[in-house]
C-alpha cells in the first residue's frame, strides 16, 4: 500500500472531501485507513465496568484508501505516489508531481 502510519493525506470523494488530515491506523487487508478528524460518527456505547465510556461517542471510520490522496511534505499538493530505488538499493516513495522523495 502507498500510504502509511502518520502520513498527511487530503480525503478526495464523498462527504469528507476537501478535508486534511494524518493517518492514525492502515488495514492493508480491507485496503483501510483511518484518518484523525475525518469521517467522524457517532456511536451509542454502553458502560462497560469503568474501563468504556458510556453514552454517544464520536469516532473516526475507516475510508477507503483510493478515498485520500498523499500530500507531498515539499510541494505541499496532494499527489500520486511512485517508487524508486536509491543507489544504495533501498525502495523510496516518490512524489510524482515534484520528483522528491517522500521517505
Amino acid at each position: 500500500m502507498k500510504i502509511r502510519k502518520e502520513d498527511t493525506v487530503i480525503c478526495i470523494a464523498g462527504k469528507n472531501k476537501g478535508k486534511k488530515g494524518k493517518v492514525r491506523q492502515v488495514f492493508t487487508k480491507s485496503e483501510r485507513v483511518v484518518v484523525e478528524g475525518v469521517n467522524m460518527i457517532k456511536r451509542h456505547s454502553r458502560t462497560r465496568g469503568k474501563a468504556r465510556q458510556s453514552g454517544i461517542i464520536e469516532l473516526e471510520a475507516p475510508l477507503h484508501v483510493s478515498d485520500v490522496m498523499l500530500v507531498c511534505d515539499k510541494c505541499g499538493k496532494p499527489t500520486r505516489v511512485g517508487f524508486r530505488f536509491l543507489d544504495n538499493g533501498r525502495k523510496v516513495r516518490v512524489c510524482h508531481s515534484c520528483g522528491e522523495v517522500i521517505d
